[in-house]
């Protein structure tokens, strides 16, 4: 984890600087247009493919609400979405690579009333049990005033997590105005050329050591656990319907679209890309496994290596299926827990802001937890109740990254061939074929034809950069 994690930062800004500087102008808008269209299209097919699903199974009449939210703060949307906006646009690229912003609540007590005898508070005795000898009582002075008003303020504060979203938009802007200096940018674009093959070597060498990582990973997920038994009784229909929809989109949707587009085989597509799905259930962050689906998508799928670096990026910051997924089917849950009836227009509601807010959610661990609060605003529903998903959201976290993954690597197997025409090598410029008919004509104003055949072959002997014309033809 540590080890992919180091890779992050160069590998982002390396891949996306030096793959649209390379590119064509219009290629790599084409390239962008279809990219981004792509990937809400798929977003809204996995929302709509889990609000289908967790209102035909209804997870939540079997769940039971625990009343242990009290007191609990979550963040308001208006708080998340502006973070969202502020971490677009990092006001220090340095900080970007090892932190980002986050809007943190500090609680306000607000001084109660006076006391009723002014100047003296009000002193009350109560006696508790002693701890190690019930039966004796040991008196406990309390002063107690009238309860005191809770408030929150909004500060701005920061998480230690890659502030990915900035580092994307800043890394694509300088890639596309290196392409437009053209020979003025080529030494900045050599060197990320360099430092992309640098990081892929470095790849090459860690994914050795995964396979152990991965079972350590997992081991110690499932030891945190608490009572199998009891979450099983609470969540069960819950799990079976998130697990499901990204069953369904998967493994059925997004290769059916795979198949319709490229006309070749989506599992011989995926079987390429297995380290890479591993890597994500283990990490559960697909910007960790970024290095790792994009040397699969090289050496194992053939993919351009130009289409790789912009589209895996990109889809690692804003391609979020499987949490779009998890997040619509996550709010009508909590409705239904709630025994809150939603309407179509709600359930609309719901599939908009859940696509939306999924684009929002960095490629970090459990990031669709802060994102959810937007989600469960937009239609009313009490956003403490999040806690009542918390107890799986791990393992609904690593299935929905691997979700992500493929989606990611199939989307890049789609642009490459739609847009392949783009990136085919062009033939080389065939050269004028000369015709005597285009020769100017030397006959009305030179008088002696061959001292002007000798004349003219010897200018072009001292010009290098005359047009050179054989003696047969002139």
């Amino acid at each position: 984890m540590r080890m992919l994690k180091m890779l992050i930062l160069p590998l982002i800004t390396s891949s996306l600087m030096s793959g649209l500087a390379t590119m064509d102008s219009k290629a790599c808008g084409k390239m962008g247009v279809i990219t981004i269209t792509y990937y809400l299209w798929t977003t809204f097919l996995a929302v709509t493919v889990g609000i289908i699903l967790v209102v035909s199974i209804h997870p939540g009449a079997a769940a039971q609400k625990d009343n242990d939210t009290v007191g609990k703060v979550v963040l308001s949307s208006a708080d998340a979405l502006l973070d969202l906006i502020r971490n677009m646009f990092p006001s220090n690229l340095v900080e970007a690579s090892f932190q980002q912003y986050r809007t943190v609540l500090v609680p306000v007590v607000k001084p109660p009333g006076s006391p009723e005898v002014p100047g003296k508070p009000v002193n009350f005795i109560y006696f508790a049990p002693d701890d190690q000898n019930p039966e004796i009582h040991r008196p406990v002075f309390l002063e107690l005033t009238p309860s005191p008003e809770m408030t929150y303020r909004t500060l701005a504060g920061t998480s230690n997590e890659m502030n990915v979203l900035g580092i994307v938009i800043f890394s694509a802007t300088i890639g596309l105005l290196l392409g437009k200096m053209g020979e003025r940018g080529a030494p900045l674009v050599n060197v990320c050329q360099c430092l992309n093959e640098a990081v892929m070597k470095i790849v090459s060498m860690a994914v050795w050591y995964f396979p152990f990582g991965i079972v350590f990973l997992i081991a110690g997920k499932i030891l945190e656990m608490e009572d199998p038994s009891v979450i099983g009784q609470k969540l069960g229909l819950y799990v079976i319907t998130v697990v499901s929809g990204l069953a369904v989109h998967g493994l059925v949707i997004l290769p059916l679209l795979f198949v319709l587009i490229t006309k070749k085989n989506p599992f011989a597509f995926i079987q390429g890309i297995l380290q890479a799905l591993l890597i994500a259930l283990a990490t559960s962050s697909s910007s960790a496994t970024l290095p790792i689906t994009l040397k699969c998508l090289l050496e194992n799928n053939g993919i351009d290596r130009r289409v790789a670096r912009f589209v895996l990026p990109v889809g690692a910051t804003i391609n979020m299926d499987g949490t779009a997924l998890y997040e619509a089917v996550a709010a009508i849950f909590i409705a239904q827990v709630n025994e809150y009836e939603l309407d179509l227009g709600q359930i609309i509601t719901i599939s908009i802001t859940a696509s939306a807010a999924s684009i929002g959610a960095a490629g970090i661990p459990q990031s669709g937890l802060v994102t959810m609060v937007i989600v469960l605003t937009s239609v009313g529903l009490p956003t403490e109740d999040i806690t009542l998903i918390i107890a799986v959201d791990w393992a609904l976290d690593r299935l929905r990254t691997m979700t992500n993954v493929l989606g990611d690597a199939l989307a890049a197997g789609i642009i490459a061939h739609v847009c392949q025409k783009d990136f085919a090598p062009k033939p080389p410029p065939q050269k004028p074929v000369n015709n005597i008919d285009k020769l100017p004509s030397t006959e009305t104003s030179h008088p002696h034809p061959k001292g002007n055949v000798i004349e003219m072959i010897e200018e072009t002997l001292v010009d290098p950069t005359g047009v050179h014309y054989s003696i047969c033809q002139v």
